[in-house]
């Protein structure tokens, strides 16, 4: 049974979230000092973090393009979705097939904000403030019922975002991945990695670093195998699981991940 989700409305300039280190990694100005500041301690141990955080982008976009060019997905349903860079879901998505619709979900506000200020021109897109593990909430909004049919194939992403929620028997990375693959259709498709490492250290390092920055909003850092478990019973796109940013590389000489102390792990798995 999931639990309800209260989310803040308000923004915390003092207290950093995973949605604006990310956006300080990749370049973007929707941080605060606080953020920028626990990026440089996260750097101190996992120096890798920013070539990460711009190499996960770089999978988002190409599983996006894959799977909108040559499966012919026309929806997609963003979770965690963090604030808008260049090249998001719906640009990529639309720039091949016009009608195609896309649902961001995050429960930072300042994603909210941003994310709504954006896309008041595109009715064939729209953001809800949502915790991911409401699946109900999700599905049943009314921006996702405007915009997504279920009798049809969706594309499903949680991109970069299942090491922000707790181990639970009902609301941990399973249980969400089994709620929301209960209500799609065969043909859809599930979008998954999340930051990892087998060296112990280092998850219990970041683990306890994220958790402590962030005030109890983390996860954890996983192991390969805890991923790999998520995709049971689906069909794996090639090249399978891997840490992202050899999943189909637009070329031979495209960034690749140099250090090993943690990886984004994860691939594409279609429903059947």
């Amino acid at each position: 049974m999931q639990t309800e989700k209260r989310l803040s409305t308000e923004i915390d300039a003092n207290v950093p979230t995973a949605a604006r280190m990310y956006d300080h990694y990749l370049g973007g100005k929707d941080n605060y000092a606080a953020d920028r500041a626990a990026c440089e301690e996260l750097d101190k141990v996992v120096p890798s973090t920013r070539r990460l955080a711009v190499n996960n982008r770089r999978f988002l976009q190409r599983v996006v393009k894959t799977l909108a060019a040559e499966h012919g997905i026309r929806q997609f349903l963003d979770h965690g979705s963090g604030l808008p860079t260049q090249n998001n879901v719906h640009q990529i998505a639309q720039g091949i097939a016009p009608e195609s619709r896309v649902v961001y979900v995050d429960n930072d506000p300042m994603v909210l904000v941003h994310g709504r200020a954006l896309l008041e021109q595109n009715e064939r897109t729209a953001v809800i403030h949502a915790d991911m593990r409401d699946t109900d909430g999700i599905f049943s909004h009314p921006e996702t019922q405007r915009l997504i049919d279920f009798s049809q194939p969706v594309a499903v992403l949680f991109n970069s975002v299942f090491h922000c929620i707790p181990d639970s028997e009902t609301d941990g990375p399973p249980a969400v991945v089994r709620r929301v693959a209960e209500r799609l259709v065969p043909g859809s498709f599930l979008v998954m990695c999340q930051l990892v490492s087998e060296d112990e250290k280092v998850r219990e390092f970041v683990t306890g670093f994220m958790d402590q920055v962030t005030q109890g909003h983390w996860g954890r850092v996983r192991q390969e195998k805890d991923v790999a478990e998520w995709f049971e019973g689906m069909e794996i796109l090639e090249p399978g699981l891997v840490e992202v940013s050899t999943w189909r590389p637009d070329s031979e000489v495209a960034p690749r991940q140099l250090t090993q102390e943690w990886i984004e792990f994860g691939g594409v798995g279609r429903l059947g």
